[in-house]
């Protein structure tokens, strides 16, 4: 009768074992999520836990309701109206924040991000209408009269825009929609998660081997159908987010116009910088900073990675023509370089 009963229990205890292990496999299960916003971003979400019905149409909605805040391309949204009318009244949650933090990165990077730059942008051949021009200094000067973030008026209810002055937070949109949706996810009881929109990456946790999730950054000196990785970095409760001008961007006269233009000179940025890749807490402050770096140039960045708690590395061509790269400490041990070498 004891064997018996020590048979019974070892059986129950195998089948506790068996079903324990059952649901925390199915607990830590990978899902994976695909869309499309921003008209032709696609977007990716693969989080490691229960399934949460319904996830998918949350995430579209949230989307939704943030491009049509923040979207240049929709006639009514509430940037649309702001840069026809001049003012507005918040109606949305995302109006605000995204104005607080291009207000503080403004302010951080000597006013080289700058969501006010759009006629500058429009103007050199790099908005929709993609039209070469050649400006002389005079236009350039007109033009810079209707730019400066600094010359934005806003408060927690409101809006208001100097005459003339547009603004667009293209530069970033997918940054912020990251940030939107790995809170969504969060706010869902997820907290292994990876978004990435656009290229634009937030991560949290661990991927479903509880390892850190694993990421690539494209090599900046091949063209976009080859796709060759520069390095490869693990990250875990980090955000990155990637800029560069070594796709976009036009020769006239024997001369190279990137399509990052400089506000404080009209002009565009001409510099040994291929590619910024910064690393931050959310995804919008790495995608502004990333920006904001492609204007500044290799030393200006150096400085302000270290003085605004970032992580970035930056590839850049060398006096001699070689391909270079600087990583930061933070970043270091987790990256790994496929070419050129770190300093």
């Amino acid at each position: 009768m004891q064997k018996q009963r020590l048979l019974y229990f070892g059986i129950g205890l195998a089948l506790i074992f068996i079903l324990f292990s059952y649901l925390r496999k199915d607990a830590q299960r990978l899902h994976h999520i695909q869309g499309q916003t921003m008209g032709t971003i696609i977007y990716n979400v693969k989080y490691v836990a229960k399934e949460v019905d319904g996830l998918d149409q949350k995430i579209s909605d949230e989307l939704v309701a943030l491009n049509q805040s923040l979207s240049t391309y929709i006639p009514d949204s509430e940037i649309s109206i702001l840069n026809k009318e001049g003012v507005f009244d918040f109606k949305s949650e995302f109006f605000l924040p995204v104005l607080k933090s291009s207000k503080e990165i403004h302010e951080n990077t000597d006013g080289t991000f700058d969501p006010s730059i759009g006629p500058l942008v429009q103007a050199w051949g790099f908005g929709p209408d993609k039209q070469i021009p050649l400006l002389d200094s005079a236009q350039v000067d007109s033009l810079k009269s209707i730019t400066g973030f600094d010359k934005v008026k806003f408060n927690e209810d409101s809006i208001s825009l100097p005459a003339n002055f547009q603004i667009d937070f293209s530069a970033i949109a997918k940054g912020y929609a990251v940030d939107i949706v790995s809170e969504l996810l969060e706010e869902n009881g997820i907290n292994n998660y990876l978004v990435e929109i656009g290229g634009e990456v937030r991560c949290r946790g661990v991927n479903d081997e509880e390892k850190s999730w694993s990421l690539g950054i494209e090599d900046p000196t091949v063209s976009q159908d080859q796709q060759r990785l520069m390095a490869i970095v693990r990250l875990k409760n980090k955000a990155l987010a990637t800029s560069g001008n070594y796709r976009n961007y036009y020769e006239k006269e024997g001369k190279i116009y990137a399509h990052i233009i400089d506000p404080r000179t009209g002009y565009t940025a001409n510099h040994s910088l291929l590619s910024a890749s910064v690393f931050a807490s959310d995804c919008m402050s790495a995608d502004a900073y990333a920006t904001a770096f492609m204007v500044l140039g290799l030393e200006r960045s150096k400085q302000l990675i270290s003085v605004h708690n970032l992580d970035a590395l930056l590839i850049y061509r060398s006096a001699n023509g070689s391909i270079e790269s600087f990583v930061s400490e933070g970043i270091r041990p987790f990256l790994e370089m496929n070419k050129a070498k770190g300093n």
